[in-house]
């Protein structure tokens, strides 16, 4: 296969496999990622994952704050890649930009397109207790999310499947995937695909509170939250002023007498919570100032009383 020019637009740990399947098949010649970011309790600057690659493998390293900046997209132009790819990146790109590469700018999108466009796919399909999603593959327009699909693949998620396991899923699918589409794109055979507007749906993002667990809902939907949000920001509750954030759970469908958010007693496992279908149980438990730990290695040291209730 020809080795393409190209630029690489990407910055959390999702998109590293991509860049290294584009470093092994195309001559990268920059790589684009977000602004060193402050993290921990220090909040020393921090590069993302894909500099991090970038700057291991000789790459040039981009970090404009915004792409739209016409400086930025000189330099773009002035470098002339045959084509982009973006994955993860978080900036939406310019016309300017997607008209640079002959063969366009690629998206690789972490759901079945056109459900989940948006900043959170993997979170949001998992929230809505999907049984499939997918990784696709489009050729960017101005529009979110929007583009021509080219190919995408599918996966099964399974009832207690979480967002960490599905993201590693999903990573390594999207790099074998851009291969693939790379490979139609320079022989010609890559067939665009319109999005079907009547099926969309918004994966919008994530802020701490969207973890507020409401146990008026029921059991279920409560434990697509929690292994929704299992990497960031996590599911939480309170009880007497505290927050408890809930890492892993069950849920049990059956019916259950007590009032939503009700601790109905202790398993070999950890403890029940009603909701307002079936209830609860709490596997994994963070409270507050601790770490995050098997719920029945809490209760050792912890009680938590029959009838307390989260709120």
């Amino acid at each position: 296969m020809r080795r393409l020019r190209t630029v690489f637009m990407g910055t959390p740990d999702f998109a590293v496999p991509c860049l290294a399947k584009m470093a092994e098949i195309s001559e990268v010649v920059g790589v684009v990622t977000q602004p060193d970011k402050p993290r921990g309790r220090g909040q020393k600057l921090s590069p993302s994952p894909v500099k991090v690659f970038a700057e291991a493998h000789g790459i040039p390293v981009y970090q404009p704050k915004k792409v739209r900046e016409g400086e930025f997209v000189s330099t773009l132009e002035r470098i002339a890649p045959e084509l982009i790819v973006v994955v993860a990146f978080g900036q939406i790109l310019p016309q300017r930009i997607l008209d640079i590469p002959p063969l366009g700018c690629v998206n690789v999108h972490a759901s079945l397109l056109p459900r989940y466009r948006g900043a959170a796919p993997m979170q949001r399909c998992l929230m809505a207790g999907e049984t499939k999603t997918g990784v696709t593959t489009m050729l960017m327009d101005a529009g979110l999310d929007t583009g021509d699909m080219l190919l995408w693949d599918e996966v099964d998620i399974s009832a207690d499947m979480t967002m960490e396991e599905l993201h590693d899923t999903l990573r390594d699918l999207g790099a074998a995937l851009l291969e693939k589409t790379v490979a139609a794109l320079i022989e010609g055979t890559a067939v665009r695909i319109k999005q079907d507007e009547a099926q969309s749906c918004y994966a919008a993002m994530l802020t701490k509170e969207t973890g507020k667990i409401e146990w008026k809902k029921s059991a279920q939907e409560i434990h697509n939250l929690v292994r929704a949000l299992d990497s960031w920001p996590g599911a939480y509750a309170t009880m007497d002023g505290k927050t408890y954030k809930i890492w892993r759970t069950h849920a049990f469908l059956e019916k259950v007498e007590g009032t939503p958010g009700e601790i109905l007693g202790q398993t070999e496992q950890g403890f029940l919570v009603a909701t307002g279908l079936g209830a609860l149980e709490i596997l994994e438990i963070q409270a507050p100032g601790r770490k995050r730990m098997p719920t029945v290695e809490y209760l050792r040291g912890h009680t938590i009383s029959e009838h307390s209730f989260f709120a």
